[in-house]
């Protein structure tokens, strides 16, 4: 960040008309010679300007909401090459809701593009789009696993499961039935496993729900202008509880269950 500040200072319009500024005040009105001192003297005048700069209230306020900007137009841009994935994986229903929660997005984009920009605010919309993005992410993984999940067919494990049930009631050797008991244990261990993600990715269904209003209730306070600091703590938590959940999802879609 300190080295962007002193580029910044450096290209900082009115220094850079400082430096040919003094070319002129040190050559053809003061007629200094040799050239070297004429440069000499413009690039300690064009420096002192950005010494200035870097030392300038001003300048820092100025520096600081330009680089809030920039980050909050990155945000954004992440929001619709997210968006842009999405749309491969998510059922009509959940495009529906996608779409209302990116049109929540755009309207408080608008507005604080529009209106009044204080520290408060871009720290809200930051986190906003902050949480848009984890929305879309969960929501993209949330529709991916549910597809997957819905694609598996249990009904051959269960059939093996009381299959190999019945065959411990008549087999002889303890060995033999140990390894049956194994085999019905692990048959057993995926359909609980199964049974806990679909009933999780219930839980993140409400989540997600949840975080949509949640955007489209600040999308109301934002274009009202009003910003709180319990806004700043209510959205990263959301943010990073959504970005536990998606982590879950993940792992648990890098590592399926073949049924």
């Amino acid at each position: 960040m300190k080295l962007k500040m002193i580029v910044s200072a450096l290209l900082n319009l009115r220094n850079i008309l400082l430096f040919f500024l003094g070319l002129f005040a040190a050559g053809p009105v003061a007629n200094l010679h040799p050239p070297e001192l004429v440069l000499f003297a413009a690039l300690s005048i064009y420096l002192t300007g950005a010494i200035q700069s870097l030392s300038s209230k001003k300048f820092h306020e100025n520096f600081n909401r330009k680089q809030k900007i920039k980050q909050i137009r990155e945000l954004n841009n992440n929001c619709l090459k997210l968006t842009h994935e999405a749309k491969k994986y998510v059922n009509a229903a959940y495009y529906q809701k996608l779409q209302k929660v990116i049109q929540d997005k755009n309207e408080i984009l608008s507005s604080f593009f529009k209106g009044e920009r204080n520290y408060l605010k871009e720290r809200v919309v930051e986190q906003t789009l902050n949480l848009v993005g984890a929305y879309v992410k969960l929501l993209t993984n949330f529709c991916m696993r549910s597809k997957e999940l819905s694609n598996m067919d249990v009904t051959m494990v269960t059939e093996r499961i009381n299959t190999n049930t019945r065959k411990l009631s008549f087999v002889k050797d303890p060995l033999a039935a140990e390894d049956l008991q194994k085999i019905v244990d692990m048959d057993q261990r995926i359909i609980q496993r199964l049974k806990e993600e679909r009933t999780d990715l219930e839980r993140i269904d409400m989540k997600l729900d949840y975080m949509a209003s949640t955007v489209n209730m600040f999308k109301h306070q934002i274009l009202s202008s009003i910003e709180t600091q319990d806004m700043l703590e209510t959205l990263e938590t959301a943010v990073n509880e959504a970005t536990a959940l998606d982590n879950v999802l993940g792992e648990r879609r890098r590592n399926r269950i073949n049924a």
